[in-house]
């Protein structure tokens, strides 16, 4: 097993996101991690876009690290900041109430693929999340089961990655897919309670 590191994304951590997305001609068709932003993946301005949204402190991910290199991350952020999700109509049908915080991609160095990135990049996030306030978070994974599926269409990961820490299955979207939450505790109400 390789012993990552977590950074977040910021101003500081920025030129290896982009290094990393560059290597991989922009990520998911050059959507530089945008597509669930408000403003899109638009062509030709996601890079600029994202970094812009990272300069203004709008933008969360928790970036994975071997050695000094990034091979990975996973993007989390509140339904404002990433309002735009993958079958938003079948969501929208059985919606009760917004979460505090959406966990909407990930992304692996096809290098580093197969080697506990992705599962460590959501351990990261999470952590992230209880030192930012904590609350619900829920995120789209596929359910793959019995299926053969290429990682090109597992932006969102798994569902028995995140069954792994500790969420669980709020109901199915579409064919494949499913809500899945879970509620993270405040850190600092960890230590006081």
């Amino acid at each position: 097993m390789v012993d990552y590191t977590i950074k977040t994304l910021g101003t500081n951590t920025w030129s290896d996101f982009a290094k990393l997305a560059e290597k991989h001609n922009g990520v998911w068709g050059g959507c530089w991690c945008m597509a669930f932003h408000p403003e899109g993946a638009r062509t030709g301005k996601a890079r600029e876009l994202k970094e812009l949204r990272v300069r203004e402190g709008q933008a969360h991910a928790a970036l994975v690290y071997a050695d000094s290199a990034c091979v990975g991350w996973c993007q989390f952020g509140s339904p404002d900041e990433l309002p735009r999700i993958k079958l938003k109509r079948a969501y929208l049908e059985g919606l009760e109430a917004l979460p505090e915080w959406r966990i909407t991609c990930f992304f692996v160095d096809r290098d580093h693929r197969h080697k506990g990135v992705a599962s460590a990049a959501l351990g990261g996030a999470l952590k992230e999340i209880a030192r930012l306030g904590g609350g619900m978070v829920e995120s789209y994974p596929q359910g793959v089961e019995g299926q053969s599926v290429s990682g090109s269409f597992l932006y969102n990961g798994t569902v028995s990655m995140f069954e792994q820490h500790g969420f669980h299955r709020v109901r199915r979207l579409g064919k494949n897919h499913w809500v899945v939450a879970k509620k993270v505790r405040n850190e600092s109400s960890k230590s006081t309670g």
